[in-house]
């Protein structure tokens, strides 16, 4: 997660910044819905690899714009949704 001094001043550069590709938006769009599994999310975001989709999801999580939640299941199961600062 970047810090309040490595982000720009100006808040639509750091909003560009953090979420400015393409795939971020439409993965924050389902996101502002209800909290999705993975598999859910690539099916729903036709034409995204997995290694994007995985990049990306790890991304955010970083910035602290989503929130994953790991449920300790048979299978696992791992939710995305959205934080508070998201």
């Amino acid at each position: 997660m970047l810090t309040k001094d490595e982000l720009p001043e100006c808040p639509v550069a750091t909003t560009v910044s953090l979420i400015g590709r393409k795939w971020k938006l439409l993965i924050i769009r389902n996101l502002l819905e209800r909290p999705w599994r993975f598999n859910e999310l690539k099916r729903s975001l036709e034409g995204i690899s997995q290694k994007v989709l995985t990049d990306s999801l790890r991304s955010m999580e970083e910035d602290g714009l989503i929130t994953r939640t790991v449920y300790a299941e048979v299978p696992p199961r791992v939710e995305y949704a959205l934080s508070d600062l998201g």
